[in-house]
């Protein structure tokens, strides 16, 4: 093999750090795939991919199929003669882009596999109030989705500060340098043996819907707290009062007993600047929340200017 080289997928912010980190070892990149640009706005300005931007910026050509199975497109992929194909938070690839590199193609995933496979690892590892995480860089097949076999594996811990948004920016900024290091070692032959994946007893992180972001006030208040943190601060988790729908952003949690039915505002205190909420179990103190279409604001500067008082009650289907 004369100089390798890798084909980088990606779109999203969080896999931007891995493509700089590739460059930044010198390696290779003889194109970058993401997805195709949008308009967005009233004025339908066009909007590239976070991948793409950084792509331009560093003189890397950009491919942007529509379908991954394009025969233009899988024949251009063949022309580039890559060695090795490289994935962070990209499409789900068919056999017939797969079976186009020499060494195979390898992605990054942020969990530990095999657990938690699927679109929203994040969240769910949040969502089931999991201590620890990580990344896993693993070798696509045109099999089960993520059960391929693991490259190298890195764990962390996920602190109870943690949020989706703090646990997201770790694990792309982890990811980059266990990608990286693991390219390098795949292109030089000096990689260790891979691992197979157990196929039993795995948990699921299946993509999310418009319901999961529900908040179901029946649930246990560490149930509730846990589904905050696992969707904050985007997309975010949402009821409604008083006709006016509410995410919230910001919580702690306590297993007190309450004899009020579940979703009763407790207490609604302004200049302390937090609300007390019944849930089926224990009792939920709210502290950051968003109006739709206004920014987030703490519990005390939200109560200002929205009269909450002990004994309202928020809905189970906003």
């Amino acid at each position: 093999m004369g100089n390798p080289s890798i084909i980088f997928m990606g779109s999203p912010d969080f896999a931007v750090p891995s493509l700089e980190a590739l460059c930044n070892k010198g390696i290779t990149v003889k194109a970058v795939v993401t997805q195709p640009d949008k308009q967005k706005g009233r004025g339908k300005k066009v909007s590239f991919t976070p991948v793409k931007e950084l792509a331009l910026k560093l003189g890397i050509p950009v491919l942007q199929p529509v379908k991954m199975r394009d025969l233009g497109f899988i024949n251009t992929l063949k022309e580039l003669n890559a060695d090795l194909f490289v994935i962070v938070a990209f499409r789900i690839l068919p056999a017939a882009v797969l079976e186009i590199p020499v060494l195979g193609s390898v992605n990054l995933h942020a969990s530990l596999l095999p657990d938690y496979r699927g679109a929203a690892p994040i969240n769910h590892a949040l969502f089931n109030g999991e201590t620890e995480t990580g990344v896993t860089v693993f070798f696509l097949n045109d099999r089960e989705v993520d059960s391929g076999d693991i490259v190298k594996q890195v764990k962390i811990p996920i602190l109870s500060s943690d949020n989706y948004g703090s646990l997201y920016n770790k694990l792309s900024d982890l990811g980059k340098d266990v990608l990286s290091d693991s390219v390098e070692e795949i292109l030089s032959g000096s990689g260790s043996a891979v691992l197979s994946q157990r196929q039993e007893c795995i948990k699921q992180a299946p993509k999310l819907f418009a319901e999961n972001f529900i908040i179901d006030w029946n649930w246990s208040a560490e149930v509730i707290y846990n589904r905050i943190r696992g969707l904050s601060p985007k997309p975010g988790a949402f009821s409604s009062i008083n006709g006016k729908r509410i995410k919230i952003i910001e919580a702690a949690f306590d297993n007190s007993c309450c004899s009020m039915p579940p979703g009763t505002v407790l207490e609604a205190d302004r200049k302390k600047g937090f609300m007390r909420i019944s849930t089926g179990s224990g009792i939920l103190t709210v502290t950051r929340v968003q109006l739709e279409s206004r920014p987030a604001a703490d519990a005390g500067s939200f109560l200002n200017g929205n009269r909450l008082e002990p004994g309202m009650k928020f809905a189970n289907n906003p």
